[in-house]
């Protein structure tokens, strides 16, 4: 049986297991504490029986500066943000992931969040397709959003910004169909 629960400081050292994928982005270790410092109740993690860390979510609750409200549509409200979810190889399939992300999720509905949004390469099929059954679409493509190519057919690569409303945005406002045809600049993507 696998344990869904709060990240712990002493989780952040057991963490390997998780972060071997490829696709997972790695950070220093200030980052991960920094998130629990910041948003304890946004860094989940999935615990085997051995007590290895065999996946996590790390969200957060954002939104632009207020005097920016004149950007109109362009303005990004309060909202959640999965900033990392990985599930280690050999415990994909299990559901882990939809276990992590709505635990966040239900941590951002209590923050008072308008919508959850994330940002995933537009090579990775397999996450996109698992988002899409979670309830998130594709809002917009970033263009050159993440810097590395693993599928080494360029400099960069775009990332599709998915968005998923929660119940505070009653009629979707902030989410678009055929979002993938909206086009952006990374600097485009915030603006305080």
């Amino acid at each position: 049986m696998t344990t869904i629960r709060l990240c712990s400081p002493k989780d952040i050292s057991k963490l390997n297991l998780s972060n071997l994928d490829p696709l997972t982005e790695n950070y220093h270790r200030k980052f991960y504490f920094d998130y629990i410092a910041k948003w304890p109740t946004m860094f989940i993690v999935a615990e085997n029986q051995k007590g290895q860390i065999v996946g996590y979510v790390m969200g957060k609750v954002e939104q632009d500066p207020s005097y920016l409200v004149i950007l109109g549509d362009r303005f990004l409200p309060w909202h959640g943000h999965v900033t990392a979810l990985t599930v280690a190889p050999q415990y994909r399939q299990m559901g882990l992931a939809k276990r992590l992300t709505a635990r966040l999720d239900q941590a951002c509905e209590q923050e008072n969040a308008w919508f959850m949004d994330l940002f995933v390469r537009v090579s990775n099929e397999t996450a996109i397709n698992m988002y899409k059954k979670m309830g998130y679409s594709v809002y917009r493509r970033v263009v050159g959003y993440y810097s590395d190519n693993p599928t080494g057919t360029g400099d960069s690569e775009d990332a599709f910004d998915m968005r998923k409303s929660l119940s505070r945005d009653k009629h979707n406002k902030y989410i678009r169909e055929h979002g993938e045809d909206y086009r952006i600049n990374p600097e485009d993507i915030y603006h305080g």
